[in-house]
């Protein structure tokens, strides 16, 4: 997938241009559907498939108190949406001076730097431009005047309730991981570069690498059987969520660390995936930590039984 981040970067393309447009976020049934509508859109028309989507969700400018946790970091969408098929993405830096844009001039552009439009495909309830002035209404208002088709997309159910982001988002934080898989269409996994630590784990005898997640959704604390995932690799690894309670910091920070079993090596600065496989026990305070020592040894080897 060809991602750029100005349409002066698009390279000639072929035919008209077929857009799905949205956050994307998780990139779920939903999502599939709208971003599958432009890529069979362009293959019946002999046109171009092109994504539009945010480089941080549009409340981190416009309702800063209002910045949901996301599913996936911005890498991991990416990454996803091109395996769905499309071919090329305009990550839009969504700044202030974008967010002041109404979804008029927004359309209005788009076509005066893409040429003729082919196709426009979104949710049914999808929201743009400034205060969210525009919608699947104005859409073929314009696809009308404009000679486009819009394609506004339901949404998709599961168990007879709306598939979202949020809904999504609310599944993570409670732990309903299998409910949030189905509806992602994949084993959810949660994804973040590895950073130092303060090397406790190492102090204890079981190196951890510790994972950047800060903006995303998170599991409930405690300890998972995991399959965490590098380059291609995966490695069996136990995974704590969770703030360390035993270590009694003044100021406790939320950390997320896995130990991969049976693994020796340098992960600084590469990117962990990490798929769940199964929960083991909640987070907990020990006494000393010969106490946490020997848990971490049990938790290691109540993992390698999940496996």
């Amino acid at each position: 997938m060809n991602v750029i981040r100005a349409l002066s970067e698009l390279p000639p393309v072929r035919g008209k241009c077929c857009l799905a447009i949205g956050f994307f976020d998780g990139v779920h049934l939903g999502h599939q559907q709208i971003l599958r509508q432009a890529i069979n859109d362009a293959r019946q028309h002999e046109a171009s498939a092109l994504a539009i989507t945010f480089d941080q969700h549009p409340n981190a400018v416009v309702a800063p108190e209002r910045v949901p946790p996301l599913i996936y970091s911005l890498p991991q969408k990416l990454r996803t949406i091109a395996e769905l098929g499309m071919e090329h993405l305009w990550l839009v830096h969504f700044d202030r001076a974008f967010s002041e844009q109404t979804g008029e001039a927004f359309i209005r552009g788009l076509l005066k730097d893409l040429g003729p439009l082919q196709s426009i495909c979104v949710g049914a309830s999808f929201g743009f431009g400034h205060k969210r002035g525009g919608n699947v209404t104005l859409l073929r208002h314009l696809g009308d005047e404009l000679k486009f088709i819009v394609h506004g997309l339901a949404a998709v159910s599961l168990d007879g309730k709306a598939v979202s982001s949020t809904r999504i988002r609310q599944g993570i934080q409670a732990g309903r991981l299998d409910e949030v898989s189905q509806m992602l269409g994949r084993a959810y996994s949660l994804v973040g570069p590895v950073v130092r630590g303060d090397g406790m784990g190492r102090e204890l005898g079981f190196p951890t690498a510790n994972l950047d997640v800060r903006r995303l959704a998170l599991p409930p604390r405690g300890v998972y059987a995991v399959h965490a995932e590098v380059a291609g690799t995966a490695w069996r690894a136990v995974l704590n969520i969770g703030v360390r309670p035993t270590l009694q910091h003044s100021n406790p920070q939320l950390q997320v660390e896995a130990h991969l079993l049976d693994f020796q090596g340098d992960l600084y600065g590469r990117e962990l995936e990490l798929k769940f496989v199964d929960h083991l026990r909640p987070e907990q305070r020990f006494a000393s930590l010969a106490e946490l020592r020997a848990q971490i040894a049990r938790d290691i080897a109540q993992a390698r039984l999940r496996f």
